[in-house]
């Protein structure tokens, strides 16, 4: 059967009385055979042929389709052979490589250099047991100067006495001597510098995820001292505001703590008050207007060292802000 190259179905049946087709119509014409039959006859003779065209073509058009997905599945299964085969030629060019340059495919263990801190950092077991019960402890206990007080502390213990102690149920509770006792020269965190800040900050998350604190809570502090070192009072020029961030640190920590076991619970402390804020830096710049008179026993030394300063006037200003801050709650302002 010849192949059909158009779709007969679009073809329209001729006009047999046209003078194209006035031979074959007087062909057919005999004494008992009219012209008009002869006409009819054609149309009729075209439509049969026609229709059978059509289910040629339709056949036609099935077995293209047909073969045309066998011949794709084909294609895909050889285009699918070379892919295999030049990943197969990649991985194993790839194994070689690695290889023969060992060096610069090694796995790199995520640690510290073992040979530049041979000893762990040790720290207070007060504030190890503060941590574990879920309280506040200072940040101190993770600084630098908290970590060298606890390792004196600790070569210097000898004993591993037990004392009474009141448990979170109001019973009486034995516990080891060193978890009741605060190390004796605690700095605040709002006298802590933003060196001793952060480098307090990083070693205390550590500790906090050794003791099992929930993953809600780990991250909502450590959102909560990101949030504070980001934010604008942190970095400003205001010696104010940097004593006014640190405060406020200190004394939403403390809060926080402290009311997650009450009725009404805790919160989202990852989030700043910004308000609360504004009012902790109005305290202290009010405090700060107050003349007083800073005791001789004050030292310039003590002074610098927890707030960081240098220079006399900062000093000064420093001296000034503590002392003024000790009476705060007693004062009254219009």
């Amino acid at each position: 059967m010849d192949r059909l190259f158009s779709d007969p179905s679009l073809l329209v049946c001729p006009d047999f009385m046209s003078v194209w087709y006035q031979a074959t119509r007087m062909a057919m014409i005999m004494p008992n055979v009219t012209e008009a039959q002869a006409v009819e006859m054609l149309c009729t003779t075209w439509v049969l042929t026609n229709e059978d065209l059509c289910l040629q073509w339709q056949e036609q058009v099935v077995e293209d389709e047909r073969l045309s997905a066998k011949h794709k599945c084909l294609a895909d299964k050889e285009a699918e052979c070379e892919r295999l085969a030049l990943q197969l030629e990649e991985n194993t060019a790839q194994v070689d490589e690695k290889k023969k340059n060992q060096s610069k495919h090694s796995t790199i263990t995520l640690r510290p250099c073992p040979f530049t801190n041979d000893e762990e950092a040790l720290v207070s077991e007060f504030a190890l047991q503060k941590i574990d019960s879920g309280k506040y402890v200072e940040l101190y206990y993770w600084m630098n100067q908290g970590l060298d007080d606890a390792l004196i502390n600790y070569c210097t213990r000898d004993d591993d006495s037990m004392v009474p102690s009141i448990g979170e149920d109001d019973s009486t509770v034995w516990v080891s001597a060193a978890t009741s006792k605060p190390a004796a020269g605690v700095i605040a965190d709002r006298d802590l510098s933003p060196v001793d800040f952060a480098q307090a900050i990083l070693r205390i998350m550590a500790a906090i995820e050794e003791c099992d604190w929930t993953k809600q809570c780990v991250l909502m502090l450590a959102q909560f001292w990101g949030a504070i070192m980001l934010h604008r009072y942190w970095n400003s020029n205001d010696l104010l505001a940097r004593c006014a961030i640190l405060l406020y640190q200190e004394e939403q920590c403390r809060a926080w703590h402290n009311a997650i076991l009450s009725s009404n619970g805790a919160w989202d402390i990852s989030i700043i008050d910004e308000p609360t804020l504004v009012r902790t830096f109005e305290r202290i710049y009010r405090a700060s207007l107050i003349r007083v008179t800073v005791p001789h026993s004050f030292s310039h030394h003590h002074c610098g060292l927890l707030y960081g300063c240098t220079s006399n006037a900062s000093f000064s200003l420093h001296c000034f802000l503590m002392v003024s801050l000790i009476f705060d709650s007693y004062l009254v302002f219009p």
